[in-house]
This record gives structure tokens, C-alpha cells and sequence, in this order.
């Protein structure tokens, strides 16, 4: 019986990104049906938002998700449309893996991290305001519940992919309530799986972050606040070949969306960015595979230790100096090794089943 899967195009790139991912899956021979759903700027002058009722309705029906970047329209009522996505679904987990990928001239080799990240609270909750003229403030919102259950499903997926090393980030030394609280449950919850990890420990986010550049094979799971979270995701993604081919993952207890972590790019050739939607497409496969919640059981990704040399020929170009932006072509020796089987981290091999 065919899953049915709710598609959100997106703006600017995301219809080039969704087409992709599409074929890809239809070669891999999963039974999916897709159930298009339109939101983000194309829909402004219709619709009057950029994230119409439907489109919640969609995902709630059909529980797991695939989309394109949107762009959030300026001078609405929306900070973000993701983030708007992420609150009104209760996406509580946003789960960044981020894999060094063969094919790619890359500095850093090896690397294999996971983030955790909590998606709707710390400053993103959006609790600011103006005071008087030459002030504003925004309003650290840290909850006991929110923070346990992040924590919680931060160690159950990790030992369903047999990590071993889990580390919290925080600036509790400054921050000793909020960050002091996220620092404090995440050790509570540590007390239930004290025998399946060898190493669970905590790091300032600064300190972090210095540790990542120059010892990343160090560290293997990251738990943190939102912004925290948000911020040593796209570190990580620079240590893997950028944002241009980092997955990303928003997880609730019922609900699953799978996206690019970049923005729309309405600049940006389409074809440079169909790596990042297809991994995605590849978490979202084996969650429909298995059809729950933390479902990586029997999803084992292909060993880190595949060979790693580059194609000489498609190697990646340099754009406007600084990013680099990966094309289909310049991917190829990469997408190649990717074919009916999903990587999401794990340091076990296996393939994942395709219906």
C-alpha cells in the first residue's frame, strides 16, 4: 500500500530541489504518493499567508513531510515561515547530521556528528519588544519540559545508531537559570542511559565551537538550545562541504519534516543545490519505511570508511570567492555512492529497505 507523503515545493530553488528528489525516489522503488501542498512566497497573493491552513492540515493527515526552501515574505505577520512550520507542529527536535561525504576536496576527513538541536523555545520563542527609544529586549525561554524531551530523544535515537559519546553545549557559567536548567535535565535524563553510553558530558557553547575546528573527531552527539543548536549546525555543515549539502530533520512525537537547511536562493542556479534535498529524502525514506517515531531501527547507513577519492575532473568550484557551490555534475562520484542506501550518521553499515 502506497505511503502518502506531503510535498511543499518552496520558492526560488525548492521546485528544482523537490523534482530531484522525486526521481530519486521513484528509482529507489518506494511506493509513495505525493500530495503537493503550496506555501511560502508563491502563495502570498492568493492566499493572503504564506502558510495557508491546508497545508498544516496535509501534514498532520499524512505525518511525514518533504520540503523546499521558503521564503518568508517581507512586511508579514511571520518572523519565519519554518519557524512558524516548526511551532505550529510541535517539531520539537531539529536533527542535523552532518558526514564527511566522498567526492568532495574537503579539509576536514572523517567526520561524523550529529546535532540535536530544541526548536522552539530559547530566544527563538520570539518574546521581544521595544523599551523606551534606544532599547529592546528578547526573553530566554527555557522549560523544564521542553528541554526533557529533546534530551530524552536525543539519547534514544543515539543509541538506536550506537553512538557512544553524547555531549550537551550550554553557557550555564553566564546564564545559570536558563542554560543552568537545560544543563541540569539533560544530566537528570542521562541517569536512564548511563550504560549505553561510554562518555556523556557538557561543553560551553564557546568552547564548543573552538573544539569543533580544531579536534572535531573528538565528538560524536551534541544536544543544545535552540539558538545554540542553530549556530553549531551550520559549523558543522562548513566542516562537510557547507550548507549546500547538509540534511536536516524536524522531529515531533507524531510528525516529521524533511528539508535543505539553505534558503530559497532565488539567485542561485537550481541545479547547484539537489544534494542536501536528496539526503533529506533519504531520512524521510526510512521514516516512511518504518512508519514511527525514532524509527532508525533496521535503516543502518553505509560504513564512514567507504573510499573517499575524488574525481579530479568534477571537483568543486569557488563562487564569489568565499562559498562553495556543489553542481549535480561536480556531485556525481557522490551521489553514485549513494544509491538505495541512506546515511544518517551511524557508525554501523547496512542498507535501507526500499519498500
Amino acid at each position: 500500500m502506497a505511503k502518502t507523503v506531503t510535498l511543499i515545493p518552496g520558492d526560488g530553488v525548492g521546485p528544482d530541489l523537490t523534482d530531484s528528489v522525486k526521481e530519486v525516489i521513484g528509482a529507489l522503488g518506494t511506493d509513495i504518493e505525493w500530495e503537493v501542498a503550496e506555501a511560502g512566497e508563491t502563495v502570498m497573493e492568493e492566499k493572503g499567508t504564506p502558510l495557508p491552513e491546508e497545508v498544516l492540515e496535509s501534514i498532520r493527515r499524512n505525518k511525514v513531510a518533504l520540503k523546499g526552501p521558503l521564503t518568508t515574505p517581507v512586511g508579514t505577520g511571520f518572523r519565519s515561515v519554518n519557524v512558524a512550520l516548526r511551532k505550529e507542529l510541535d517539531l520539537y527536535a531539529n536533527v542535523r547530521p552532518n558526514l564527511s561525504l566522498p567526492g568532495l576536496d574537503l579539509r576536514y576527513k572523517d567526520i561524523d556528528l550529529i546535532i540535536f538541536r530544541e526548536n522552539t523555545e530559547d530566544l527563538y520563542a520570539g518574546v521581544e519588544h521595544q523599551v523606551g527609544k534606544h532599547a529592546a529586549e528578547s526573553i530566554k525561554i527555557i522549560t523544564r519540559e521542553g528541554t526533557e524531551r529533546i534530551c530524552r530523544l536525543a539519547f534514544e535515537q543515539s543509541k538506536e545508531l550506537g553512538r557512544k559519546h553524547i555531549t550537551v553545549v550550554h553557557k550555564a557559567n553566564i546564564m545559570k537559570f536558563t542554560d543552568g536548567l537545560f544543563r541540569d535535565v539533560f544530566y537528570e535524563v542521562a541517569k536512564d542511559y548511563e550504560n549505553d553510553f561510554e562518555e556523556i558530558d557538557d561543553r560551553i557553547v564557546d568552547n564548543m565551537s573552538m573544539q569543533l575546528v580544531m579536534k572535531p573527531e573528538l565528538y560524536d552527539v551534541m544536544v543544545c538550545p535552540n539558538l545554540y543548536g542553530d549556530i553549531l549546525s551550520d559549523l558543522c555543515a562548513g566542516l562537510t562541504g557547507g550548507l549546500g549539502v547538509a540534511p536536516g530533520a524536524n522531529i515531533g512525537d507524531e510528525l516529521a519534516l524533511f528539508e535543505p537547511v539553505h534558503g530559497s536562493a532565488p539567485s542561485t542556479p537550481a541545479r547547484t543545490g539537489q544534494t542536501r534535498s536528496r539526503r533529506s529524502s533519504r531520512r524521510r525514506t526510512c521514516w516512511t519505511t518504518w512508519g514511527t517515531r525514532r524509527t532508525e531501527r533496521g535503516c543502518r547507513p553505509a560504513s564512514r570508511r567507504r573510499s573517499r577519492a575524488r574525481d579530479e575532473d568534477q571537483g568543486p568550484r569557488r563562487h564569489g570567492g568565499h562559498q562553495r557551490i556543489y553542481t549535480s555534475d561536480s556531485l556525481k562520484p557522490v551521489l553514485e555512492g549513494y544509491t538505495g542506501s541512506v546515511r544518517i550518521g551511524s557508525r554501523r553499515e547496512g542498507r535501507c529497505a526500499s519498500s
